[in-house]
């Protein structure tokens, strides 16, 4: 049996918490022990998916914080106010939701702490069940692995090879390349883009096996998400592609 990427998640489920999971890469926040948005430093929010997507302008994403983020309910003003479709906000939340909880759950160091009763202020969009939530990790884990199985390129700078192989590159990948100026990290790229982190890590893996980025020689923590050796406490109360993603919903849907 595989151990679970955070005990602590799965006892929340099941007693159908509600609060954030604070790790040392991101955050869980859970309504009723289903996961309802996540976020990490090293993932672009919905903010940058919404807005680089051409979905959504910036003032009108600023607008909507100012008038509903007191009240938790960013995702249903945009909306009810007609500025984004129900079933694209879904998406692209979902989207972000995969890709930070992908980061929140990697290996940690730190310790895990759970505030009861803290909603983001963005507001329940789709809830996720914890466990798939999980799956998904693994699965993103082991792909990034099949790919090149060197997570030091995941959070290095991405810098070019001085002689790489000739390869012809599409133009997703160019742009990436582009990028790659040994500055900035892979985190910094998507942001860039305005893409998903998970989808641009897969694209840095691509081109690191096909020798035309450097690889970090020094060894690193294995990207897929493991059970956490870190002492976990509890505080008191208080855009993979969007074909998979429409997939996803419909069989959450059905769960219903």
């Amino acid at each position: 049996m595989r151990a679970a990427v955070s005990p602590m998640l799965l006892r929340l489920a099941d007693e159908r918490a509600t609060g954030v999971l604070v790790r040392d890469h991101g955050a869980l926040y859970l309504a009723d022990g289903q996961v309802v948005h996540a976020e990490s430093p090293r993932a672009p929010g919905l903010d940058v998916l919404l807005t680089a997507s051409g979905l959504l302008k910036p003032d009108s994403w600023a607008e909507a914080v100012a008038q509903a983020g007191a009240r938790c309910e960013v995702a249903r003003f945009l909306v009810d106010s007609g500025q984004v479709a129900g079933g694209k906000l879904e998406i692209c939340h979902l989207g972000a939701l995969f890709d930070a909880a992908f980061f929140a759950l990697s290996p940690t160091g730190g310790p895990t702490r759970f505030r009861y009763g803290v909603v983001h202020w963005i507001g329940r969009v789709r809830p996720v069940p914890t466990e798939v939530v999980e799956r998904e990790a693994r699965r993103r884990g082991q792909l990034l692995d099949s790919v090149w199985p060197h997570p030091t390129v995941d959070t290095a700078p991405v810098e070019r090879r001085a002689h790489p192989a000739a390869r012809t590159v599409s133009p997703l990948r160019q742009s990436l390349l582009d990028l790659a100026d040994g500055i900035r990290t892979p985190a910094a790229i998507a942001r860039a883009l305005g893409r998903p982190a998970f989808n641009t890590l897969i694209e840095v893996r691509r081109l690191a096996a096909d020798g035309l980025i450097e690889t970090p020689e020094k060894s690193a923590l294995p990207s897929r998400p493991a059970a956490s050796s870190a002492a976990e406490a509890t505080e008191p109360p208080s855009v993979l592609d969007s074909a998979m993603l429409r997939r996803l919903r419909d069989a959450l849907e059905a769960t219903l």
